[in-house]
């Protein structure tokens, strides 16, 4: 599941313009999955829905299947920015963590992989809460000057608390 290159960038050292273009794609790439987490945390849509492509999908099956649960494959910006923020906005508070990313690039497409502390507390009850650490594995495709989620998905390796203040 995870990128497992032994160096970082695979641009010569001696070639600056092109070390340039790879550290930008890099960080841009990373910003991506920077934004999914934000913009949920923010509840903002404009944030949240800019880490996504169009035809994008979401899949927190693999994840949620740990705790009994089963989501439905989430299909298309628009869907997965309706179905998360619908879920969350008003009832759950959360933060996202996002360490440990490997990225690999091959020309207008990426795959990232990074772990993912995701904490969900109910507004009305803050005991109830669960707190996650998923590997999440990503793929990317270039839009312009920045990178996007063309597919997420998310695994569950451990969990504390009552899955429920995620799903209701």
């Amino acid at each position: 599941m995870y990128v497992t290159h032994d160096r970082a960038l695979t641009a010569a050292a001696h070639d600056t313009a092109a070390v340039v273009a790879e550290l930008r794609d890099r960080t841009e790439i990373i910003d991506a999955l920077h934004r999914f987490g934000l913009g949920q945390d923010l509840k903002d849509k404009d944030l949240f829905a800019s880490s996504f492509a169009a035809d994008a999908e979401l899949d927190f099956r693999p994840a949620a299947a740990k705790w009994g649960a089963k989501p439905p494959l989430m299909s298309g910006r628009d869907t997965i920015v309706t179905t998360i923020l619908g879920m969350f906005t008003g009832r759950v508070d959360t933060t996202h963590q996002v360490t440990n990313p490997r990225i690999s690039i091959d020309g207008d497409t990426a795959r990232l992989t990074a772990l993912v502390e995701a904490q969900h507390l109910l507004v009305a009850d803050p005991a109830k809460h669960a707190l996650l650490k998923n590997p999440y594995d990503v793929d990317l495709v270039r839009d312009g000057d920045r990178w996007v989620i063309r597919h997420l998905r998310i695994d569950n390796t451990w969990f504390t608390g009552d899955p429920t203040a995620i799903f209701g």
